[in-house]
């Protein structure tokens, strides 16, 4: 099944958000509570983050997984530099057509 991590991070004081996605092939599905772990999270900031909606489509056998929001203001990072790490391990930012979808 194809596997959709969406995470979402935002920051107030930097009036900025991002959506992003990392996709792989995985006979494992996540579900509700399940912590997952990426090497993109920065330990320093989060170490995983909480599934939080799992939505099957069993037609086109893909699974999306909502994870917590990340809110940048209580971490001690900026939000652009989370989403170039994000980026270099394999994340990639949702459009605005996919977002909308």
């Amino acid at each position: 099944m194809k596997i959709h991590l969406i995470l979402f991070a935002s920051s107030d004081t930097e009036q900025k958000s991002a959506a992003m996605v990392k996709s792989f092939d995985s006979d494992i599905r996540p579900v509700q509570g399940d912590i997952i772990d990426d090497p993109g999270f920065d330990a320093g900031f989060h170490n995983g983050y909480e599934v939080v909606k799992v939505t099957i489509n069993y037609e086109s056998e893909e699974c999306l997984v909502s994870l917590s929001p990340l809110a940048i203001e209580v971490q001690e990072i900026k939000l652009e530099t989370y989403v170039e790490k994000l980026l270099t391990y394999g994340w990639r930012e949702l459009s605005n057509q996919e977002f909308a979808q």
